[in-house]
């Protein structure tokens, strides 16, 4: 049971590298072909690649905050992190372990642009509907949250979430004679 464990532990690992790796490409090239540039339409009125800085957190919060957000993606990576090693093993759990790994991805990949830049490279923009500037990472958490309530509504059962809470509580209630 420990090697299936741990092969499910290097495994998401394997994921959040490669889909960290993923945003950070992006991002990139964003920084090569967008930054100081025009911003270039995909669908013209609707969707447009374009280059932001953002110094905050989502939609713009937090501005200049950096030191608080760090502090706060390690302490959210740490509960993450922690919940991904006590989700039990069988695969009916494997979406939840997906969303985990989607939230650790999204985390790491920001904190690695605050870290590095003071800020986190946005550059897709919806502009039929002025939607914030945003990036991979905050399509990975966006697409996480929406993959967790569609969980908690449609496929798991209240007696799933009960032995879940179980498994994942950091104390265990003592039993009394």
């Amino acid at each position: 049971m420990k090697t299936k464990k741990f092969g499910q532990l290097c495994a998401g690992a394997c994921f959040v590298i490669f889909l960290t790796l993923l945003d950070q490409a992006s991002k990139l090239l964003a920084v090569r072909h967008l930054k100081d540039a025009p911003s270039i339409p995909i669908l013209s009125g609707v969707f447009e690649l374009s280059y932001l800085e953002n110094h905050g957190a989502a939609f713009g919060i937090l501005q200049g905050q950096k030191a608080f957000l760090i502090l706060i993606t390690t302490a959210s990576f740490c509960l993450l992190l922690y919940l991904y090693i006590r989700i039990p093993q069988d695969a009916y759990y494997f979406y939840m372990r997906l969303v985990l790994v989607l939230l650790l991805s999204g985390a790491v990949g920001n904190f690695i642009d605050r870290c590095l830049h003071d800020y986190v490279i946005d550059f897709f923009y919806f502009s039929l509907i002025d939607f914030p500037v945003f990036n991979v990472a905050d399509i990975y958490v966006t697409t996480a949250a929406v993959l967790l309530i569609f969980l908690f509504f449609f496929y798991y059962k209240e007696e799933d979430l009960d032995m879940l809470y179980k498994q994942l509580a950091f104390w265990k209630k003592k039993e009394i004679d």
